[in-house]
Parts: C-alpha cells; sequence; structure tokens
C-alpha cells in the first residue's frame, strides 16, 4: 500500500499544558505523518469529545485511532480516564499510549496496570519528539492490526 493509499489516523491528544499541545503538534508536522490530531485539555474532554458532548456537541466526532494521554490534568486525571476507558465496553479496544512527563516508577505501573498500551516519557528535545512521533505512527498505523470501528460511541 503506498503512502497515498493509507487512511488519516485520528489521534486524540490529552494534554493539558499549552506549551507541549504546541511542541506535538509541531512534532507531527515534522514528521509528515498522515493524522488529524485533534487536542483536548483535560479528561473531561476526553470523554465530551468520545461521546459527541460539550463543544463536540455540534456533530459526532470521528472516533480516534489513538489515543495520547496526559497524566498530570485537570478535572480527570489520566489515571482516572484510563480507567474509565478500559471498563468502558464501548471504548476499552481504542489504544492508549500514556506520553507524560512522569518517569516515577509508581505511575509507570499504575497505567500499565489499568489497561495502558504503552508508556513514553515526553523526550525533552524536539528532535527527539519527532523520532517518538514517527516510531508512534509506524508501530501503530504501519506494524500493529487494530480493531475494526464496528461499534459507535455511546
Amino acid at each position: 500500500m503506498s503512502d497515498k493509499d493509507k487512511k488519516c489516523a485520528v489521534i486524540l491528544l490529552a494534554e493539558d499544558d499549552p506549551g507541549d499541545q504546541e511542541l506535538i503538534r509541531r512534532a507531527f508536522a515534522k514528521s509528515q505523518v498522515r493524522n488529524q490530531l485533534i487536542v483536548v485539555e483535560n479528561g473531561q474532554e476526553v470523554f465530551e469529545y468520545l461521546h459527541g458532548q460539550g463543544r463536540f456537541s455540534a456533530h459526532q466526532p470521528p472516533r480516534p485511532d489513538l489515543i495520547l494521554l496526559d497524566l498530570n490534568m485537570p478535572k480527570l486525571d489520566g489515571k482516572e480516564v484510563l480507567k474509565r476507558l478500559k471498563q468502558s465496553p464501548a471504548l476499552h479496544r481504542i489504544p492508549v499510549v500514556v506520553l507524560t512527563t512522569s518517569r516515577h516508577h509508581e505511575d509507570i505501573v499504575c497505567s500499565y496496570d489499568l489497561g495502558a498500551n504503552s508508556y513514553i516519557t515526553k523526550p525533552l528535545k524536539m528532535e527527539h519528539l519527532v523520532d517518538v512521533v514517527k516510531k508512534l505512527s509506524v508501530y501503530w498505523f504501519d506494524t500493529v492490526q487494530l480493531p475494526p470501528h464496528e461499534e459507535q460511541l455511546q
């Protein structure tokens, strides 16, 4: 399959820090990964997006192929978001990659215990972040077989 034939992936980024949001957007742009990056600013907005509520109520947003999840967010932190996602029959198959600044052993173990598919500590340098984005894209959208989007979000 050529690059032109590949489906545009929908990636939901849950990140409350505007500076980190911009760095991640720039890393995606520099990596030239075909995607639709949708940014929400807290854990509550993750579920508003997934259920078409709040600022997303005008239309049913596309189901994400991947969620990039910060742990330290207001309203609902990343651990609570992860717990609720993985307990939901309609949402539990969406891959979740924790992308956070925390290197704490407890956060890593807890994230995997709650069902995270991967845990990545945010790189400090832009070129390393671009490399992470490229590797994420190759792994999640070229290498693995993702479950189909058969069920509608509810």
